[in-house]
């Protein structure tokens, strides 16, 4: 059997186009834009104080600072994904980047609070538009599998350190410079991949045999469906979870969802074919992704409260506090990287994880007067190598059996899966924190035990959620040592 199984291996390797001697410095700017494009999901965090002071935010209002991008960013990838095939991978990439970068320069000359929500809305767009791009891209210039594997890798392991970095980046800025340069440092990133990207990347797209007409009526109902159930969830932070402000948004999105798949079952060109479901790795890949980035948006945005309004930190302390955090993802995303190709998928996405539900545990035993170094120190360590071994295993996952065509839809849905997540969940367990902390002060609770109660809810409930995705893993993902070969074949160079 070894026998047969070494010519059909020669076989394969023979049937793949010589490699992109370009492609590893392609990866390397495709990398710097996946690491600004995510950076802006965090990196405001630590400056809202600053900028409501400054720009005269409400609290309610504030909020939208966070969820503008992520809502534009989570609903609109999947028509990012399919318009990148149709149109070019390596042109949509650049618009997206074009866009990206204007709203930056207008979210830093903000000078009201609609002018800085109007640029953090174009910011998502920008990124929903760039970042299903760029990885397709990735997927068709590493034809090789255990190049692939390893670039997906580092991109993949590019988003979790930027999703770190955001922090620290925001307090360094707000506290020695200022708060708009956290959007302004975009500028000279975005200009240097306008300028090496079409050296470095050749343009690719769907066959001309496989394109068709954009899903209009799918991309409508699957990014309004998603913005309507977030703002359900936000509004329950500050009504009553059976009232009409939370439950009417909450079931007009379910509405617009279902809408969206019965559209998507009937259409002869879907934005989403259900097809594309039939891979159940690729089905509990995209549900787990997605409860992650609800735990992990969801810990930065209330650690950081927690480290400033409980414990009195500084911006900049605040932001440095997550270096080890940062440190702990890179030696996790080494060992995950280094490892799939021996040990697989499936164990190393389990095992984060459960890591991860440990960092929430973890967490959830803070008190007003906890100390760094030994109540808060902990949970970052482990959630960092948690999100090390989940990033780029779980990216992997997300694409397996993907077919070139598909290769824009596939890292769509992965992103938007990151994206929604987040979403989510920063609105759901925040929402459930401070309500339970409202509960709390109403009771005569001190404002500070009491937000620290609501902190640990959350966490505790991240935890469970977490555990429940580690098991679904390790029961229903398909065994995946290696990824599949691209069929770059079927790709139409233009």
């Amino acid at each position: 059997m070894g026998a047969e199984m070494v010519p059909s291996r020669q076989k394969e390797q023979e049937e793949q186009p010589p490699a992109d001697p370009r492609r590893w410095r392609a990866l390397a700017v495709l990398g710097l834009v996946q690491f600004m494009l995510v950076v802006d999901i965090t990196v405001v965090n630590v400056a809202l104080p600053r900028i409501q002071s400054e720009l005269t935010f409400s609290r309610a209002g504030l909020a939208w600072v966070v969820d503008g991008y992520v809502l534009m960013a989570g609903g609109l990838l999947l028509l990012g994904g399919r318009l990148a095939d149709l149109f070019g991978r390596r042109r949509l990439f650049l618009l997206g980047v074009i866009v990206f970068a204007v709203a930056s320069v207008v979210c830093g000359a903000a000078t009201f609070p609609g002018m800085m929500i109007s640029g953090r809305f174009v910011q998502g767009v920008g990124e929903a538009l760039a970042q299903p791009a760029s990885l397709g891209l990735i997927i068709l210039l590493f034809p090789d599998t255990a190049e692939r594997i390893k670039a997906i890798g580092i991109w993949g392991g590019i988003a979790g350190l930027a999703g770190v970095s955001g922090v620290v980046i925001s307090g360094a800025l707000t506290d020695l410079a200022s708060w708009r340069w956290i959007f302004f440092i975009n500028v000279p990133i975005a200009l240097f991949a306008l300028i090496m990207v079409p050296r470095l990347v050749s343009e690719s797209r769907m066959s001309r045999d496989q394109s068709g007409r954009i899903d209009v009526t799918g991309a409508a109902t699957a990014a309004g469906g998603l913005v309507a159930i977030v703002y359900g969830l936000l509004q329950a932070a500050e009504h009553s979870w059976g009232s009409g402000r939370v439950l009417v948004p909450l079931a007009g999105g379910l509405a617009l969802l279902a809408i969206m798949v019965v559209v998507e079952a009937r259409s002869d060109s879907p934005l989403i074919p259900l097809r594309f479901f039939a891979n159940r790795t690729r089905g509990v890949a995209y549900f787990v992704g997605l409860s992650f980035g609800a735990a992990f948006v969801a810990f930065f945005f209330l650690m950081t409260l927690y480290l400033q309004q409980v414990l009195g930190y500084e911006p900049l302390k605040a932001g440095l506090s997550y270096v080890p955090l940062g440190i702990a993802m890179g030696v996790g995303i080494g060992l995950g990287t280094g490892l799939m190709p021996r040990v697989g998928v499936k164990p190393l996405l389990a095992l984060g994880f459960f890591l991860a539900a440990g960092s929430m545990a973890l967490a959830s035993g803070v008190e007003t007067d906890t100390n760094y170094a030994s109540g808060v120190l902990p949970s970052l360590v482990v959630l960092g190598l948690a999100a090390g071994l989940v990033m780029p295993t779980g990216t992997s996952a997300a694409l397996h059996k993907v077919t070139g065509d598909d290769a824009g839809l596939a890292s769509g849905m992965q992103a938007t899966t990151q994206q929604a997540g987040g979403a989510l969940g920063l609105a759901l367990l925040a929402a459930l924190a401070l309500r339970h902390t409202g509960d709390q002060v109403a009771a005569g609770v001190a404002p500070a035990v009491a937000a620290t109660d609501g902190f640990v809810l959350s966490f505790r409930v991240a935890a469970v959620l977490l555990v429940v995705c580690g098991v679904l893993v390790l029961l229903l993902l398909e065994r995946v040592s290696a990824e599949p070969r691209s069929p770059v074949a079927e790709i139409s160079p233009r």
